[in-house]
């Protein structure tokens, strides 16, 4: 692969912002006009970005490869497992468990809140549909039971399942932005939580709760296509095994960061073959895989006797076939994220950025922001955002570490806020809920324009505190 300098001959820095911009229109235009698939026109603009910029035809098919593979080397594994986690917690019944629990735990006049809190738990491995989906009949038999407008459960629930989507890896807004800005995934996990807690509580939860009492009230719909099948409840996991399963891979992963911290600042050994085994399980995709394998057992295997492979192999099927779709997205986005580095577009972004005195982390937000409002796709802002963001980052060997974190969260709040009309989240839960657009605009649009700005907020604070 040729280098930067070689890549850019010819261009100044104004005409590499100027490919840039037109870049990005065209993407948009095809996304949005044309209505061509993200994946095909991420594609189709990176090999016109490269040829553009002077990128010869004997390096072109090296450089779109190099970023495609790379990112898909990373990201898939992460978004796969958490994918079949997920999908283990929802069929085993687990959902049910956590809602009916906390729910019974918190009362029947803060049942928002342990239904908002089950889905927070509930949304770390799952994406947001899906998730939604499964916890529709738990939030639609606890409207009918308190005879409550259906809005005081289901957007708590689903402002839960927005801030764990937007802020948590393995979701794959978070993994890729992180993978493209070499982030750490315990790091990135640590500012998350950090930021996305209060953020849920706030945003997701406390605004959902006044937002809905503001609006009329909303009955219960009779949408049976809602209903999945009911596991009996002595067939079901118990609560602590539930909870064992979703936490599992958080205190692993944890405890690579940790190690690896101990060990870069010597208070251990880091070559010590305990401390390297202890490391190598916490490493994110092998704490996944563990999690995932002990989740199978536990809610699946012990449960049935006969069938039970089968059953966990159709299980992984129904995982996997949707998130193909986001894999190969987020693989073309490091396509274009890769053609930006060798272009030299990266370097002309950053020599702009300083002239113009705008800080990195903002301009990540912002970036990711506009392609957001303009094209709906959470997954398409975060990945174009990080992609262009991430030759400023790793040339700054300041950003590094839980700086490099920050940005990453800051980059997937831009991503995940502002959803409108042109957002399939949107309608999912217009739809879901029973409401009509002017009602959605009112209330979910706010409270993701919340969530957005509050988790950038915090994450700034944090980058500041550094």
């Amino acid at each position: 692969m040729q280098d930067t300098t070689q890549a850019a001959a010819g261009l100044s820095t104004l005409g590499l912002m100027g490919i840039a911009v037109a870049a990005i229109a065209l993407l948009l235009v095809l996304i949005i006009r044309v209505r061509l698939h993200p994946f095909f026109a991420l594609v189709i603009v990176s090999i016109g970005t490269a040829l553009a910029t002077g990128i010869t035809v004997a390096d072109l098919l090296p450089t779109l490869l190099g970023g495609f593979g790379k990112t898909l080397g990373n990201v898939a594994l992460l978004i796969g497992f958490g994918a079949v986690l997920g999908r283990l917690v929802a069929v085993s019944g687990g959902a049910r468990v956590l809602a009916d629990t906390l729910i019974s735990l918190f009362g029947s006049k803060r049942a928002p809140l342990g239904l908002s809190i089950a889905c927070l738990l509930f949304g770390f491995p799952i994406f947001l549909d899906a998730a939604f989906v499964v916890m529709l009949p738990v939030i639609y038999s606890v409207a009918r039971e308190l005879k409550a407008s259906l809005l005081l459960y289901g957007l708590p629930a689903a402002g839960a399942f927005l801030v764990m989507h937007a802020l948590m890896p393995p979701h794959p807004g978070p993994v890729a932005a992180a993978v493209f800005l070499h982030a750490d995934i315990g790091q990135v996990l640590f500012v998350a939580l950090l930021v996305g807690l209060p953020t849920w509580y706030v945003m997701g939860y406390r605004l959902s709760l006044i937002l809905a009492k503001r609006s009329p009230f909303q009955p219960v719909p009779n949408f049976m296509g809602a209903e999945s099948e009911e596991i009996p409840p002595e067939k079901r996991p118990a609560f602590g095994t539930v909870l064992l399963v979703l936490l599992l891979p958080l205190v692993l992963i944890f405890l690579n960061t940790g190690l690896s911290t101990l060990g870069q600042s010597g208070v251990i050994d880091g070559d010590n073959p305990l401390v390297s085994a202890l490391m190598v399980i916490g490493e994110t995709p092998i704490a996944l895989l563990i999690s995932t394998c002990i989740a199978m057992w536990l809610l699946v295997i012990r449960a049935r006797e006969r069938g039970a492979m089968d059953s966990i192999n159709e299980i992984v099927e129904q995982a996997l076939s949707p998130v193909c779709s986001i894999i190969l997205i987020t693989g073309a986005g490091g396509m274009f994220g890769g053609v930006l580095t060798a272009s030299g577009i990266g370097d002309a972004l950053a020599d702009s950025l300083q002239a113009f005195g705008l800080p990195v982390i903002l301009a990540g937000y912002v970036i990711a922001s506009v392609i957001r409002i303009a094209q709906g796709s959470a997954t398409v802002a975060g990945t174009t955002a990080a992609g262009i963001m991430a030759p400023v980052v790793l040339g700054d060997p300041t950003l590094a570490g839980l700086p490099a974190a920050c940005i990453t969260v800051a980059i997937v709040a831009g991503a995940i806020g502002y959803s409108h009309v042109n957002d399939s989240g949107f309608w999912l839960v217009g739809r879901f809920l029973g409401v009509d657009t002017k009602t959605m605009l009112k209330t979910w649009t706010v409270i993701s324009i919340g969530i957005s700005l509050m988790s950038f907020a915090l994450a700034w604070l944090v980058f500041s505190l550094l």
